[in-house]
């Protein structure tokens, strides 16, 4: 397949487009090579840098140009992705602006050869700073193009100076091809350094495959996919029409076995780039509140696949900034999706046996922190047709803190303090209640901190006498206990209502070491599954321990043929 001619742009075109492009380091000459390769249908891409000598050598496997294209293709505002007003309201492609090579021209020595996949010979063309020819001659080469940079910034001496090191240039080129990585996961990309072998990204079918090969420490088994068709919410007709051709793409840090020390792998793209939205990023840090322990983040790559005419790239040179239109019905999908990858069911656990859910189970408050198997049982009013959920069947307890789970595919070893402190924790959140205490409890010593702390949080406090004061209110789940007074105690110091919340359900929670009988362990695993985020306490501690039946074959060695197994 070749690609469109070359031709310049209508005036009325070019005076619509944002300034030019930012050609400002290295980084920034290899994404804009690497993404016209990726638009010319490329599959592998080979980027070659020399820091000392300012070169760049892009080469590729993808259509090809033929002569008469090659002589326009550093013309300024030549392009074969659009050609008039209409495009720019139905871009496709990574590039539209047709002044990448135009502007390497000018700040460079530039060389590109190429052949098309329907030509027999392929041409090799120097340019000026004009972006004309100066130089053409026949060579022999395969079909794709190879883009030479030579010289960057050789004329502009005060550009130079004000670059980083050449060793932070090559940590942020190392960064843009990750990010094109993930976003083109297909693809294979071989980077070399000074002639040198640098590094290599394999191709995957999703960017889950691509992840581990670039974050360190994060297996496959770490990560969840999650492909949502995005579509018409009938509940509101006044959301514009999407299409089922239009998609998010989800790939999930599980928050029990993958998290950062620092807020940086939580990216967002829109069709094959990345861009900066801080709205849906927000909304992902949202979505994994408490799910992750103190002081760490998400990883989470999300990928959106929206129709081009609900984008409009033209708001930053760079295109890392667009405008989203929508953006408040995309971040209640991004909300459903996270939601959905957390939960255990038939998308998130597989080779297991699930039953049909038949209803949400709700509890009432606990007392003096025993499981009271004899709760009130609350049928789901909303939605009959939920998710399926995975067969899990209590067998044992374990010191009396651990609850050994069966499933179909092995076993799993749950701690049974966080996991009631899970579902209590979003009972909480759901029906946060302050309840009056008759009497009123007493406490003495407090802080103006600790009272103001206290009456923040809903909490009705009167003074009662010197350093003595009254209170008068409680949330529901405290006010029964006998260490209520401690509890409320240990509220005061601080933190907002949600950490409040967090608190209370870690208190109200059944203790490790108290004995539970078979059926109050699989009252509250099935509570525990019904949760929003089963897989981490609120603090963002694991619950649970899976044993799978591969791994337990493959550890008893039940594979062996018995007869070899006894050396016969």
């Amino acid at each position: 397949m070749a690609s469109s001619p070359i031709q310049s742009l209508p005036k009325e075109v070019v005076n619509l487009i944002a300034a030019g492009e930012v050609i400002d380091s290295l980084a920034a000459v290899v994404r804009e090579l690497v993404e016209n390769s990726l638009d010319a249908g490329a599959t592998r891409i080979v980027i070659s840098v020399w820091t000392e000598l300012w070169r760049v050598r892009v080469a590729d496997n993808g259509y090809g140009m033929d002569l008469d294209n090659l002589r326009l293709a550093a013309t300024p505002h030549s392009t074969s992705k659009i050609h008039d007003y209409d495009d720019l309201w139905k871009i496709t492609t990574l590039g539209f602006r047709g002044e990448a090579l135009h502007s390497l021209a000018q700040l460079s020595d530039l060389e590109i050869a190429s052949r098309a996949v329907d030509n027999s010979e392929g041409w090799r063309i120097l340019y000026d700073n004009l972006g004309e020819p100066v130089i053409e001659e026949a060579i022999a080469i395969a079909p794709g193009t190879i883009v030479t940079v030579s010289n960057l910034f050789g004329n502009w001496p005060v550009r130079r100076q004000a670059l980083p090191t050449p060793a932070k240039q090559m940590r942020s080129l190392q960064a843009i091809i990750h990010q094109i990585a993930i976003c083109h996961p297909q693809i294979t990309l071989q980077v070399e350094q000074n002639d040198r072998s640098w590094f290599t990204i394999s191709p995957g079918t999703t960017a889950q495959d691509i992840l581990p090969q670039i974050i360190r420490d994060v297996k496959l088994g770490d990560l969840q996919y999650l492909r949502v068709e995005l579509l018409v919410n009938p509940e509101n007709s006044q959301l514009p029409k999407i299409s089922q051709a239009e998609y998010l793409e989800l790939v999930l840090g599980l928050p029990d076995r993958c998290h950062r020390r620092r807020a940086d792998w939580v990216k967002v793209a829109t069709n094959g780039r990345i861009i900066k939205s801080s709205e849906i990023e927000q909304t992902i840090f949202t979505a994994l509140a408490r799910t992750l322990p103190r002081d760490r983040f998400p990883v989470c790559f999300l990928h959106l696949k929206i129709s081009p005419d609900r984008i409009d790239w033209n708001r930053h040179p760079t295109k890392a900034e667009v405008y989203l239109q929508s953006i408040s019905y995309l971040q209640k999908q991004v909300s459903s999706a996270i939601e959905q990858a957390l939960n255990f069911n038939p998308q998130t656990i597989s080779e297991t046996v699930h039953n049909q859910r038949v209803g949400k189970l709700l509890a009432v408050a606990e007392e003096k922190a025993n499981y009271n198997i004899n709760r009130t049982i609350q049928p789901e009013t909303t939605k009959k047709d939920e998710i399926n959920l995975m067969e899990l069947r209590a067998v044992a307890q374990v010191n009396n803190t651990y609850i050994v789970a069966e499933h179909p595919a092995g076993l799993w070893l749950i701690e049974q303090h966080i996991a009631h402190e899970r579902v209590l924790y979003e009972q909480i959140c759901e029906h946060w209640q302050i309840v009056p205490l008759e009497p009123p409890i007493i406490l003495n010593n407090l802080s103006p901190q600790q009272v103001e702390q206290l009456q923040r949080i809903g909490l009705e406090i009167e003074t009662f006498g010197e350093q003595i004061w009254a209170i008068r209110h409680a949330p529901e789940l405290l006010s029964q206990r006998e260490d209520c007074p401690e509890a409320l105690r240990e509220l005061s110091l601080g933190g907002d209502l949600q950490t409040a919340q967090v608190a209370v359900a870690c208190r109200s929670a059944i203790r490790n070491g108290t004995p539970l009988t078979l059926p109050e362990m699989q009252t509250l695993l099935t509570q525990w599954q019904h949760t929003r985020h089963p897989r981490t306490c609120p603090h963002g501690r694991p619950i649970f321990l899976s044993l799978e039946e591969s791994a337990l074959a493959r550890f008893f060695r039940r594979h062996w043929v018995i007869g070899k197994s006894h050396g016969i």
